[in-house]
């Protein structure tokens, strides 16, 4: 796991393109470890509730026309970017 990309899809929240006639959108991605993605669910539906930049990005991203599902979507990858940045070993530096 050496990138924000690939913890993502270990999550199953990477993004993956679809299209169904004319219109083209993304999905999340159904595979990966489901109990990493229902922590995050639980991270963004908690954030919802009681994070007021989050909620302003919700109100934000309404006025634009996402729906639900996309904010959602949106909020997922943010939430395992921030988490990745967490639990990453910190590498140090050699003494000199």
């Amino acid at each position: 796991m050496g990138t924000e990309a690939s913890f993502a899809a270990l999550c199953g929240v990477s993004p993956v393109e679809r299209s169904s006639g004319s219109r083209q959108y993304r999905r999340l991605n159904r595979g990966g470890d489901r109990q990493a993605n229902a922590a995050l669910h639980r991270i963004v539906q908690t954030r919802l509730r009681v994070d007021p930049r989050t909620q302003e990005y919700d109100e934000r991203r309404s006025r634009e026309g996402k729906t639900r599902r996309e904010i959602v979507r949106s909020l997922n990858r943010y939430a395992a970017r921030e988490v990745f940045h967490l639990i990453r070993p910190v590498q140090s530096q050699p003494p000199s």
